[in-house]
């Protein structure tokens, strides 16, 4: 787990991200931004599947 603290807002650095000239980075600098990109998908994937399962989980209690 992460040692940074948890935040209130979200992080506006996808905002950041979006407003990047693209046309300053190497084709490297792109690859790396790309799995970067990849790997966090996946990271806030997993994060959806296991609320979904929480939910699920709280919903069959709450029906008894």
């Amino acid at each position: 787990m992460d040692d940074e603290p948890l935040r209130d807002s979200p992080d506006l650095t996808l905002g950041d991200l979006k407003k990047q000239d693209l046309y300053t980075l190497s084709v490297g600098d792109l690859e790396e931004r790309i799995a970067a990109l990849k790997a966090e998908i996946v990271r806030c994937e997993a994060a959806l599947k296991d609320r979904g399962s929480s939910r699920s989980e709280a919903e069959k209690l709450f029906k008894m």
